[in-house]
């Protein structure tokens, strides 16, 4: 891991009254896996839509590839173009076919000529596991194979980050173990990567560094061992307990 990818600067997000980010600093190398968790509410996904630019913070700086992000659209057009995201609710076009779905961006956004994209389309659904369903339409799949259907467009474009806000959340509990199995697939191919998530095992497997949220505050960052099983806040310990007990309830 060398240089950093991702430098995130004082931080701050506020909804009206509701402050949701309240002094964010936050660094991530080329090549690290970083795994935010928290309870809901703390602010993970306005980070996440405010390092792609769907979000603008109302104070603060970001820089990506070592440049300030500017919050102008046609700025952003670019900036999106070398960050692959990842939604908890899919964000698939329905009326368009699987295949289609990976084709649109990189023909529409990325220019890539339809020959090549169509190699680039396939090549990803295999990585996926979805090359035999290509044709088929959104609806005809369960949800975990959309959500393979997601990431597969989001390495397409061949992202510099990747960004995942929760990406099983929405999921069947019998469906998330093919998609958390495919996440690892990918980070395994050495993209950057901050993936949200409540599956705190996984985040223990795959992540180089766990960051703990908590009302909108970073209190915790350090390797996995470190932040899961010896947490220097009183409220990660309770958080950590809160989602113990949940487990264990069945």
């Amino acid at each position: 891991m060398g240089e950093r990818m991702l430098v995130i600067k004082d931080l701050h997000k506020w909804y009206n009254s509701l402050h949701v980010l309240k002094g964010i600093n936050l660094s991530v190398k080329k090549g690290e896996v970083v795994a935010i968790i928290g309870p809901s509410g703390s602010g993970k996904s306005t980070l996440l839509k405010c390092i792609i630019g769907l979000v603008k913070p109302d104070k603060g700086e970001i820089y990506f590839e070592g440049k300030k992000i500017i919050f102008d659209e046609d700025y952003l057009i670019n900036v999106r173009k070398r960050i692959g995201m990842v939604f908890q609710s899919f964000n698939l076009f329905y009326h368009l076919t699987v295949l289609d779905n990976i084709l649109l961006p990189l023909i529409k956004v990325h220019k890539i000529p339809k020959d090549e994209a169509l190699k680039i389309a396939v090549e990803v659904l295999k990585e996926v596991g979805l090359e035999d369903k290509a044709k088929c339409y959104p609806a005809e799949l369960s949800g975990g194979q959309q959500q393979r259907v997601a990431i597969a467009r989001a390495i397409a474009i061949n992202p510099k980050l990747l960004l995942m806000d929760e990406p099983t959340s929405a999921l069947d509990p019998s469906l998330v173990d093919e998609v958390l199995n495919t996440i690892k697939k990918v980070v395994n191919k050495g993209i950057t990567t901050i993936i949200v998530t409540h599956e705190i095992d996984f985040a223990e497997e795959v992540a180089d560094r766990i960051v703990v949220l908590y009302d909108g505050v970073i209190i915790e960052n350090g390797p996995p061992e470190e932040v899961l099983y010896n947490p220097k806040h009183e409220k990660t310990r309770n958080f950590l307990r809160r989602i113990l007990r949940k487990r264990n309830k069945f």
